[in-house]
């Protein structure tokens, strides 16, 4: 906060002086462990000087004075840091000329480029208790919002189409989970590896460009993959280990791997970033609302996906259905880059003006940039410092126990569940719908989370989702444990079972990004992000390492029950964690009138 004080009746002065130098400000840890997204106006300068002092005061000059302003930097939010940085739009000294007559009848409100968009909130103190919650749920740019979902509908109907796609496709070639294993398996090491990095690039470069960048190249591994599974099924078969030894799949696994990695960077972006600045960080109605938007998407698109792929496989041979979803991917891609584009012109610019700061945010702990010259080490660096942020993060426990459900590899409807059951010889239109009743249950409980929430809070929301879920896989490994899979109807009910854990799965899911969104920093959401999934791919590939190890469709059940003990874990951790809060948990989620 930069303020004048003025006493009567000689004229002093009280400055807290912000060292201001071409572009950066900087702030001592003493004076604000907690930097948020507005300057505030509310408070005004009070003076009560004689007409003498007020003809003292006209002829002051001072070379860097804020009067009537609380400052609270623009899209830095820093939790015990030494630094912070604000673009003030000025190269040169300017140099203020104060009056009183001004300062008693006005207060000074002044705003960056990077936060008159979102500068209502300041009104808040002088509103109704209704009103600030009308403008609580209005999201700060509600059209850039709108366009930013019909862009997520876009890429993710062709993504969802595709990660059903090609495991149905491998599962067809030979009768093992082996490929399928092996390739989600060296998929996930580099998302271990490459996640880190990703996200650091993503931080410190321009959003637009780097979205629109990425989505270009997941639709080019998505192109190549398909060439080489159409490749796959023009050939005579082999076995299932030989398979592993074909040039085509080694350039498969490669194009899968960048493929993923591009898809869990422009994840995280949506969910972590962009969604954050278009319905406002301060806006925590509206920005649940956004998330419940773009979780009802993407179940949506993933009903629509598998269906779709479903019912044509069933009906098509598979070389057909995947020259299909190659030209969905190839008119999709100009689609997705246009509303990038009008997100951005419609939200007035918002993502543009953000990254301009970040890139003057950088501190030397962070570790220097990636260059073409030292890109191994820099990597490296890259690795070392997200693992530091994401361990360091205030809400560790919510993260391991979203991390610890990535274990259950098939207990999800995945790509070892399609190729389970497509070994099994269920038809793929009846795989199909078991996919798409697992996302219509995501899409319900997008509308049960918040009963939950505001029966239970958000945090016991998400132990209760986590406790759900848990019961009934449990349930669902003793149905299949029973030995009586072969018969139609307990086999029913095991899937029944897995499709009902879901509302309980995507219901923590949904609470536990706001819980994710609320304790981390904006500054580091990418690479906090991206290292989070590397952790999560992590636990993922071991468990996949498992599965190689036990390929045989035989050991599915062993392989059902250290799923569901992931899942007991997660809750158990979770629920522990809600059960001892630290004083960081309850000034973070201080909001939440259960804690």
């Amino acid at each position: 906060m930069a303020m004048v004080a003025i006493t009567n009746p000689q004229l002093s002065f009280n400055l807290f002086y912000c060292s201001v130098t071409g572009r950066e400000a900087s702030i001592s840890r003493q004076t604000a462990s907690r930097i948020r997204y507005r300057f505030s106006s509310s408070r005004w300068l009070s003076l009560n000087s004689s007409s003498s002092t007020n003809r003292s005061f006209d002829s002051f000059k001072s070379r860097c004075s804020i009067a009537n302003t609380d400052v609270h930097l623009n899209h830095v939010a820093v939790e015990d840091e030494e630094i912070s940085a604000v673009d003030i739009g000025c190269r040169t000294t300017p140099i203020v000329q104060l009056k009183s007559d001004v300062l008693d009848t006005e207060s000074l409100s002044i705003l960056t480029g990077d936060t008159y968009v979102d500068s209502l909130l300041t009104t808040l103190p002088v509103l109704t208790e209704e009103e600030q919650k009308t403008l609580a749920a209005t999201p700060a740019h509600p059209e850039g919002l709108y366009a930013f979902y019909a862009s997520c509908l876009a890429g993710n109907l062709v993504e969802q189409l595709w990660n059903f796609a090609w495991p149905s496709a491998i599962a067809l070639l030979h009768p093992s989970l082996l490929p399928v294993a092996v390739m989600g398996f060296l998929t996930k090491l580099v998302i271990i590896i490459g996640g880190p990095l990703v996200g650091k690039l993503m931080d410190h470069s321009p959003r637009v460009p780097s979205y629109i960048f990425l989505n270009v190249v997941q639709a080019s591994a998505q192109l190549l993959s398909a060439a080489m599974i159409i490749h796959a099924h023009t050939v005579s078969p082999a076995s299932a280990s030989s398979i592993l030894l074909r040039p085509w799949f080694a350039v498969l696994v490669l194009a899968g791997a960048i493929e993923r990695l591009s898809g869990v960077a422009l994840g995280v972006a949506m969910e972590r970033d962009w969604v954050v600045l278009l319905a406002g960080i301060n806006r925590p109605i509206a920005l649940a609302q956004a998330n419940a938007v773009l979780n009802r998407i993407d179940l949506l698109c993933e009903i629509a996906g598998t269906s779709l792929f479903g019912i044509l496989l069933s009906r098509y041979d598979p070389v057909a259905c995947l020259k299909l979803a190659a030209s969905l991917m190839v008119w999709s891609l100009p689609i997705m880059i246009s509303l990038t584009w009008l997100t951005n012109k419609l939200s007035t610019g918002v993502l543009d003006r953000a990254k301009c700061c970040q890139a003057s945010r950088r501190t030397s702990d962070e570790g220097p940039l990636p260059d073409a010259q030292n890109f191994v080490s820099t990597g490296l660096e890259a690795i070392k410092h997200g693992w530091r942020e994401y361990i360091q993060q205030p809400v560790l426990p919510a993260s391991l126990a979203y991390v610890l459900l990535y274990f259950n590899v098939v207990l999800t409807p995945g790509s070892l569940m399609t190729a389970f059951l497509t070994q099994r010889g269920l038809k793929p239109s009846v795989i199909g719908g078991f996919s798409g009743l697992c996302a219509f249950m995501g899409v319900a409980a997008t509308f049960l989370s918040a009963s939950l929430v505001r029966r239970f809070g958000i945090l016991k929301a998400g132990a209760v989702g986590l406790t759900f879920q848990a019961l009934l896989l449990t349930i669902a490994v003793a149905v299949y444990q029973s030995g009586t899979l072969s018969q139609r109807s307990p086999l029913l009910l095991f899937l029944c079972l897995i499709v009902f854990s879901r509302l309980g799965h995507m219901s923590y899911d949904i609470v536990g990004a706001q819980i994710l969104q609320t304790g981390i920093p904006s500054s580091k959401a990418n690479l906090i992000g991206t290292t989070e999934i590397s952790v999560a791919s992590l636990a993922e590939s071991l468990m996949l390492g498992v599965v190689i190890l036990a390929n045989d469709v035989s050991h599915f059940g062993f392989l059902a029950m250290l799923s569901v003990l992931s899942v007991v874990g997660a809750a158990w951790m979770f629920c522990r964690w809600l059960l001892n809060p630290t004083e960081e948990q309850r000034s973070l989620f201080s909001f939440d009138p259960q804690l």
